[in-house]
């Protein structure tokens, strides 16, 4: 049974991003702890934020709000409603039971309103040999006629080879990939890609990654996902019965996943908490097991202060958590700290008046706008790893409906030669590569934004395999919870990362002095993500 904590108490929380903010408002909610957010930067949302670019926004990375957890997603529908529907109710299935939405009064209509969740349609596809595949990998007929007669045999044969003899132990991504979907698919839609993303070889790469983004989707599973598909039809939200990978509906916010976490923000203020931007901290006194204080700089003001409280919950990233301790860290600790590594993101915007027609589509807009979320370039001559249409996301982020509004996403690393062009060489790329691969003509931009993330994935190499020490260590400090996807350095999805700090609050309101929970989510198998 939950007992409250006496009113008096603080918490300070290093991060405004989902992570942060659900800490925050989980204790105000909760608890009589009242939670005081540090944030470096000067936007809300962490990798989360959306970008208002003259009107028009972005989602850095995109970010479908689905989860499998009842909890999370009672949570967003308590921030933000749904849109009102067709009819008076829609049926919401999961968990074989099933919810009513009734549609009154109260539903807003997303054109009059802005606090509103939209009901979006999900497709994302493949670019490969100059023409789309299904994402994810599905052996359809209209795939295999694509990939010819040949390379089919090759990659069913790969395929059966690999289910009757994988690959043990199973160490590496080569490793989780190949005894999942054959070493000839493999080599097709995940090799290039995988190195694409992470800038390593997928046999640099720990399994732990796949087995967290991944998990048991695999070719049977999407061959019959698509047989269901031809006999069964649903509007389930919820759809907990649904590989993540192959979701087809998700909610979003009107204006981008930044304006939850603005509304998360806003909430947490006038229910008594504090959010402050531009504080970096850049120290931590420990003593006796425990924070006693830490150390903050205010970069618009420029002056620093000792900060204290009975709680700390740390979503900053590890390397950087670690050294804010300074000597009191074992050096051992700090040396593994320091060999984690990262990998950074750059979203380049284009707005264009239209998109050039794609060869086999039949669409009729006159700015050939195509149906997709997400498209994967497959392509090993262009750096461009993946478009977002943001149309398509949600029409309300474009400012002018009859333009195609593009996020072109790179993938690198801090003070490598793509993060350090300038923004301009950065455009003059995507645009070229988007006309080398036939998607535009030049003429049709109108404008462009370079938006630039340090640390958007934690990397599963480097120091990773010791990982497990600095968790040994983090753990003992008793007030410290380390939360979110770079606060625990893992690959953690939004509802992950709001997860771990909805288990860290139970913990303290329960009395609970173990962090093994926190560190459980997102390994049980009840949590399969996609790479979405």
């Amino acid at each position: 049974m939950e007992q409250n904590i006496h009113t008096g108490k603080t918490a300070i929380i290093i991060g405004a991003g989902p992570a942060g903010l659900t800490a925050a408002y989980e204790l105000l909610e909760r608890s009589g702890i009242k939670p005081i957010v540090l944030e470096k930067s000067s936007d809300i949302g962490g990798i989360s934020k959306t970008v208002n670019y003259k009107g028009n926004r972005i989602d850095l990375g995109g970010h479908r709000f689905f989860s499998k957890s009842e909890r999370v997603m009672n949570w967003w529908l308590n921030i933000l409603p749904v849109q009102a529907l067709q009819g008076t109710s829609s049926n919401i299935n999961y968990h074989g039971q099933q919810t009513r939405i009734v549609h009154s009064n109260a539903a807003p209509d997303p054109d009059k309103e802005d606090k509103v969740f939209l009901i979006r349609h999900r497709l994302s596809r493949i670019f490969y040999l100059r023409k789309f595949f299904n994402y994810p990998v599905s052996a359809d007929f209209e795939t295999l006629t694509k990939l010819g007669f040949g390379r089919t045999i090759k990659i069913v044969l790969s395929y059966v080879r690999s289910h009757f003899f994988p690959i043990k132990p199973e160490l590496t991504l080569e490793d989780f990939f190949i005894n999942r979907f054959g070493k000839v698919l493999y080599a097709t839609f995940f090799r290039d890609y995988t190195e694409k993303v992470w800038g390593k070889p997928p046999n640099e790469i720990k399994a732990d990654w796949g087995r967290q983004r991944v998990k048991s989707l695999s070719i049977s599973k999407a061959i019959i996902h698509s047989f269901k598909k031809i006999f069964q039809k649903k509007s389930d939200i919820f759809q907990k019965e649904t590989e993540t990978s192959l979701i087809e509906q998700f909610l979003y916010p009107k204006f981008g996943p930044g304006q939850m976490w603005e509304e998360v923000a806003h909430q947490v203020v006038q229910k008594g908490g504090e959010v402050l931007l531009n504080q970096e901290v850049t120290g931590i006194t420990l003593q006796k097991g425990q924070i006693t204080s830490i150390q903050v700089i205010d970069h618009q003001s420029g002056n620093i202060q000792s900060l204290s409280a009975d709680y700390y919950f740390s979503t900053m990233p590890v390397k950087e958590l670690i050294n804010a301790m300074g000597t009191e860290v074992p050096g051992h600790i700090i040396t593994i700290a320091n060999g984690l590594e990262y990998r950074d993101f750059i979203t380049t915007g284009l707005l264009l008046n239209k998109l050039k027609k794609q060869p086999g589509t039949t669409l009729t807009s006159e700015n050939n706008m195509l149906p997709d979320n997400w498209i994967y370039l497959q392509e090993n001559d262009v750096k461009l790893g993946r478009i977002q249409i943001i149309n398509n996301w949600s029409p309300y982020m474009v400012k002018d409906p009859a333009k195609v509004w593009l996020g072109l996403e790179y993938f690198c690393t801090e003070g490598d030669e793509l993060w350090n062009r300038s923004d301009e060489n950065m455009a003059a790329l995507a645009i070229s590569e988007l006309e080398k691969i036939g998607m535009i003509e030049p003429e049709d931009v109108i404008d462009s934004i370079v938006i630039r993330m340090e640390k958007t994935y934690p990397g599963y190499f480097g120091s990773y395999n010791e990982f497990g020490k600095i968790i040994e260590y983090t753990d003992k400090i008793k007030n410290l919870y380390l939360i979110g996807r770079n606060g625990m350095h893992k690959y953690n999805n939004q509802d992950h990362s709001m997860l771990t700090a909805m288990t860290a609050v139970d913990n303290i309101i329960m009395g609970i002095s173990s962090k093994d929970n926190i560190w459980a989510v997102n390994t049980e198998e009840e949590y399969l993500e996609g790479s979405e």
